[in-house]
């Protein structure tokens, strides 16, 4: 059912493309009400309107805020068409028939971005425009319902393909997009008025997100899967190679997770399956890489390698050298461009631009879904206790911060081995505490030449419940230990580590990763 387009009311915030759409509805001899700054715009342009106060028979008033809440606007907007008793309530109150809906919003979100003045930010929360949308989307039998610059050449089209009208497809279509624009409008207000008022987790929850990229599939071919972003688009950039897959981003905000917890400009960070397989803090920014590579090469193989500084032609030089999936940059030269656009499918990521935030994580499954704040607390000194009688110096104390550092972003049950401010060692995700310990200490005999006099440090994302663990890793080279409290065996464990002669550090907080 198509429905020919006679009048119009146009309400923008947003006036760019404006000219495009004008001379379409005057080459359709379309009748334009308008609001305030929208009239004068399309008046300056050298097109006839009506403005809304005219229209209505009511001026403008409260300084603009209630200009287009008005019953004829609504009734004309609303009404169905093959209604008798529609029909002739608009004729006794005089109203007409509005079929097209043009409106976009207060820009709130935009305002949001460039200061904090609520005073400004309420004064660009809108009513009238949000309220227009919705009665022309609720009625989009009989009205069209336009949100945004982007849909004016669609609607061209539909609108020539029916010489002056529209298609009922593309009307419920736009009606669509239209209530997931003041679903997400609102839910913007909602987050910033929660924000607030200090309310993490309010009685109703939105989430809202604009659509970045529909992906090939999600973590297998079967599963379909996109990207969504806060904002209009990413903190980071692509520079090269073929497009990003969904365990591409999956494995990328891993790494970035840990590449932001380092020193700034230096450490290099190799990802496998959203796991750290290397982790390395060295001014070197090449020995960063080779000492990260050397903790675990095979699993590093094909997979993503985070630089945690820009990156260079001599660094680029040793990342070709083996297959990587993705390399992550705070920036790159043009040499190193060059050298690594050489491998076409090798995809670059610039995260020079990478806001660090707070935010929280979503996680969802059988129509529900869990949200929690991010562990991305900064460690400080004050965070744990030396609780063995043999006490680590600075330089080992800042080791097992390094290492404890790296532990909390690797999958519980989680064991880290360090030495020298680099990883070599890294069991993972077992669900017995004392298989990851033997996994990164066959991982460091496999991978590693140790001496003697190696300090090798040790930490656990939480709290050994018995001193089988402690007790293998000291077996092999551990010197000194770094895991949460709370065990009701902690004073058994200290007990244990005094007994075997090593340092021991509690820290106050617990450090999962699921």
């Amino acid at each position: 059912m198509s429905k020919k387009i006679e009048k119009a009311i146009i309400s923008l915030s947003d006036k760019s493309e404006i000219r495009l759409i004008l001379n379409t509805l005057k080459k359709y001899r379309v009748d334009l009400i308008s609001s305030g700054g929208t009239s004068k715009e399309i008046k300056k342009l050298g097109y006839k309107c009506t403005e809304v106060s005219e229209y209505t028979n009511t001026n403008e008033i409260l300084d603009g805020r209630v200009k287009t809440l008005h019953p004829k606007l609504y009734a004309g907007i609303l009404s169905k068409r093959k209604n008798i008793n529609h029909k002739n309530e608009l004729k006794k109150n005089n109203y007409n028939e509005i079929d097209l809906v043009i409106v976009n919003f207060y820009p709130f979100e935009e305002t949001l971005k460039i200061t904090n003045d609520q005073d400004k930010l309420i004064e660009n929360i809108d009513i009238g425009g949000p309220t227009l949308v919705r009665a022309a989307a609720k009625n989009y039998k009989y009205t069209t319902v336009l949100t945004s610059p982007l849909q004016y050449k669609e609607f061209i089209l539909d609108l020539e393909k029916n010489n002056g009208a529209t298609s009922l497809e593309f009307r419920r279509k736009l009606s669509q997009e239209a209530f997931n624009l003041t679903a997400y409008y609102d839910s913007v207000i909602s987050e910033y008025l929660n924000k607030k008022n200090n309310i993490h987790f309010p009685q109703k929850k939105t989430i809202h997100g604009n659509l970045i990229e529909v992906l090939r599939y999600g973590e297998n071919p079967h599963q379909q899967s996109a990207i969504y972003s806060k904002y209009n688009n990413l903190d980071i950039s692509q520079l090269g190679g073929k497009k990003l897959s969904y365990n591409n981003y999956n494995d990328i905000y891993a790494a970035l997770n840990i590449s932001q917890s380092l020193p700034k400009n230096i450490g290099t960070v190799i990802v496998k399956h959203a796991n750290p397989c290397g982790v390395s803090v060295n001014n070197s920014k090449i020995e960063s890489y080779k000492e990260a590579l050397a903790c675990d090469p095979i699993s590093a193989f094909g997979g993503i390698v985070s630089c945690n500084f820009k990156v260079n032609k001599n660094i680029a030089v040793e990342l070709s050298k083996i297959f990587l999936e993705v390399i992550i940059g705070l920036g790159f030269d043009k040499e190193s461009l060059k050298i690594l656009n050489k491998k076409k499918n090798l995809r670059l990521i610039d995260a020079s631009k990478l806001r660090q935030q707070n935010y929280n994580n979503i996680n969802s499954n059988f129509n529900s879904f869990l949200v929690q704040s991010t562990d991305n607390k900064t460690f400080k000194k004050n965070n744990f206790k030396v609780v063995s009688k043999i006490k680590p110096s600075t330089k080992i104390f800042d080791e097992l911060l390094f290492a404890f550092n790296v532990c909390r972003n690797v999958k519980s049950n989680a064991i880290v081995l360090t030495r020298n401010s680099s990883t070599i060692g890294i069991g993972s995700g077992q669900p017995s505490r004392l298989d990851s310990c033997k996994i990164a200490i066959d991982k460091m005999k496999k991978f590693q030449k140790i001496n003697k006099k190696d300090i090798i440090i040790g930490a656990s994302d939480a709290f050994f419940p018995f001193v089988d663990g402690i007790e293998t890793l000291v077996q092999n080279g551990v010197s000194a230990i770094i895991q949460p409290s709370g065990s009701i065996r902690d004073k058994e464990i200290v007990k244990f580590a005094d007994k075997l002669g090593v340092i021991l550090v509690f820290s106050k907080t617990r450090h999962f990763k699921h």
